[in-house]
């Protein structure tokens, strides 16, 4: 990794590795120890592929990512803040709740990202009420540790691999779903909020990676970027914005062709084992909804279940429509 990195990827007495964290099953405790007083302030990641860097390699092996190219752009000084990042590939809200955010509390961070929650989609066992108390949870931790706490809102899977209608919709459904809880968790907390669910961006082609599910390199520097403007827009010390310019070359179809074969055909794979049986079945009901003009049903009944989950923690509020929930009040929000 770059500068003003650290514990990235290797497991450390101070950092153990995301994949080999122990589940703990008791909530955090209350107050972790602080760091030495002389010790850098730190940039603590917590996700999945996305902020793990995926679509952003790195000439020598590994991946860059928005995380690290933000934590050089952040601070009184350029190069002043520490990242840590813990994100790692194929990870699901509880994982981070459960494994990241233990590890995420030793460093007691000033400054957090929380982007995590599309895996969650691409599981046949989505329950957006486990997803909420997960976001719920890690966020008030981090924000009651004092730390800066950034959140994003994401585009649905289904529609950036172009999935037919019948197989997106359910997928949209339940993307939609989980940026509702993440724009409500960053109200109640007051975090950071990157809107990107819709940004002009996301359709240009070569902000994605060959697996149209990660950033490309430039799609990095753009998250990078919007987070940047995002702090600065809510009175936190920045230095100059990271560039937009890619140092490597943007995806071809050779990259794409490779990516496919060594790993891309492993991932489908996995996705067909967990998730495909049960999006066919999605399917299969919105085509019959679709069929008796009843598709609305579906919609609603995600959006009532959405607002159970919101209610079922406590104070958060939900006064917006579920379906298309406006900027949190409270939050600092980039909108696209």
């Amino acid at each position: 990794m770059t500068m003003g990195t650290e514990a990235e990827g290797q497991a450390s007495p101070s950092s153990e590795s995301p994949a080999r964290a122990r589940r703990s099953p008791e909530p955090p405790a209350p107050e972790p120890p602080a760091p030495a007083p002389s010790a850098p302030p730190r940039f603590v990641a917590l996700g999945d592929s996305l902020t793990e860097g995926l679509g952003d390699p790195l000439p020598g092996g590994g991946w860059r990512g928005w995380a690290a190219l933000l934590a050089e752009a952040v601070g009184e000084r350029p190069g002043s803040v520490r990242l840590v990042n813990l994100a790692a590939s194929g990870a699901l809200a509880a994982d981070v709740a459960e494994r990241q955010l233990p590890v995420a509390r030793r460093f007691a961070p000033r400054l957090a990202s929380l982007v995590v929650g599309a895996n969650d989609t691409l599981r046949a066992g989505f329950d957006i009420a486990k997803v909420a108390a997960a976001l719920d949870l890690a966020h008030g931790t981090l924000s009651a540790d004092g730390a800066v706490v950034l959140t994003a809102c994401l585009p649905d899977p289904g529609r950036m691999l172009g999935l037919p209608a019948p197989l997106a919709r359910p997928l949209a459904r339940r993307m939609r779903a989980v940026n509702t809880v993440v724009h409500a968790v960053t109200a109640r907390y007051g975090g950071v909020h990157l809107h990107i669910a819709d940004h002009r961006w996301i359709a240009d082609r070569g902000c994605w990676s060959v697996d149209r599910l990660h950033p490309s390199e430039r799609g990095h520097r753009l998250l990078a970027h919007g987070f940047h403007a995002a702090l600065a827009a809510a009175g936190r010390p920045v230095g100059p914005p990271p560039a937009l310019t890619p140092d490597g070359p943007p995806p071809n179809r050779a990259a794409s062709a490779w990516w496919m074969a060594t790993r891309g055909t492993r991932w489908v794979a996995d996705r067909c084992t967990d998730l495909l049986p049960g999006l066919l079945a999605l399917a299969w009901q919105e085509c019959r909804h679709g069929l008796a003009g009843s598709g609305r049903l579906l919609d609603t009944a995600a959006e009532r279940a959405t607002r159970t989950a919101l209610a079922a923690l406590g104070h958060v509020r939900h006064e917006s429509p579920v379906q298309g929930l406006s900027d949190p009040k409270g939050a600092a929000t980039m909108a696209g």
